[in-house]
């Protein structure tokens, strides 16, 4: 979509191109759906999705729901799991155990966070590498350090966001600076990863990084992950830079009325937006990918599994 403009102080302004994450969340679920029916009718390999949800947190039930109802759209086997919150860390192990073992099931996801009695990091990593959709494995973050694409499963988010560049930029991305402000496992070491395989010259910046706004300066592409509302401002961004925000915050917003609350990224949008080449919202961007990306990574699962090549994303 073209840049649009808007008047604004008398003068036009020309606004980044918006990438639209649903749109290509769609295009990403779409290829699943081909992929999953061609190995059905090749294979006779129903791609399958387990889900396991321990408790009764609505917004992770919220998550679930839309998990399992997205993996059925795409063909998916799709079973869930629902346990009560009381479940022991030995009820939970023998049931990823079971599924560990279950050759119609090609994803294992356990909805995070779990309640506190419950040690999330063992259960995570009892999960068999080819089968952690989520990405979470260290066998699984290991291979991605070492550049292995082929036979890893990567973490969803840097996925999904990874997509966004690889549409702006393609495939390679020699000669183009990237940065990273986050550095969790969960995110930002994944992404920096991807971009360093895809060729880019990165940094990964963080709360300790000294002058943040000028090492920001430096990106062609912008990658920001630290979960403080609104923090990358106008004079942060390159002119013509590519910016990607992950951060989902909920700040108060009087104007919609009294204790009313509306989504913001780690991006002040409308400003950055004057000075980018590319930016993705908060609402609508990097989220929608989220799921879509589970989904690749079960259907890239799957076809591993039946010693088929996987599609690609």
């Amino acid at each position: 979509m073209p840049p649009s403009r808007m008047a604004g102080n008398g003068r036009e302004t020309v606004l980044a191109t918006v990438i639209d994450g649903k749109q290509v969340a769609a295009s990403v679920i779409d290829t699943v759906k081909a992929a999953t029916a061609a190995l059905d009718k090749q294979s006779g390999v129903q791609a399958g999705l387990a889900v396991i949800i321990v408790g009764d947190d609505p917004a992770s039930h919220a998550y679930v729901g839309s998990k399992s109802k997205m993996a059925k759209e795409c063909g998916f086997k799709s079973v869930q799991h629902t346990l009560p919150v009381e479940t022991t860390q030995e009820d939970l192990a023998a049931l990823v155990a079971s599924l560990n073992a279950d050759d119609t099931i090609h994803g294992i996801l356990v909805q995070l966070p779990l309640p506190k009695h419950l040690n999330s990091e063992p259960i995570i990593q009892s999960i068999l590498p080819e089968k952690d959709v989520d990405g979470l494995h260290v066998v699984n973050a290991g291979k991605l350090a070492v550049g292995d694409l082929e036979t890893g499963l990567v973490s969803c988010t840097p996925a999904g966001a990874m997509v966004f560049v690889r549409r702006t930029h393609g495939e390679d991305l020699s000669g183009l600076n990237a940065v990273v402000v986050g550095r969790s496992n969960l995110f930002g070491k994944p992404m920096a990863q991807l971009l360093l395989n895809a060729n880019a010259t990165v940094t990964i910046a963080h709360s300790r990084t000294k002058d943040l706004p000028s090492v920001c300066r430096s990106a062609d592409i912008l990658v920001a992950a630290v979960g403080r509302p609104e923090m990358v401002k106008a004079d942060w961004v390159k002119r013509g830079a590519t910016v990607i925000d992950v951060g989902i915050n909920r700040i108060a917003a009087p104007e919609k009325g009294e204790g009313k609350t509306r989504l913001v990224g780690d991006v002040a949008f409308a400003e950055a937006a004057e000075v980018a080449d590319v930016i993705t919202p908060v609402p609508g961007g990097v989220g929608p990918m989220t799921i879509a990306m589970l989904m690749a990574n079960t259907v890239i699962a799957a076809h591993r599994a039946a010693g088929q090549t996987p599609p690609k994303f």
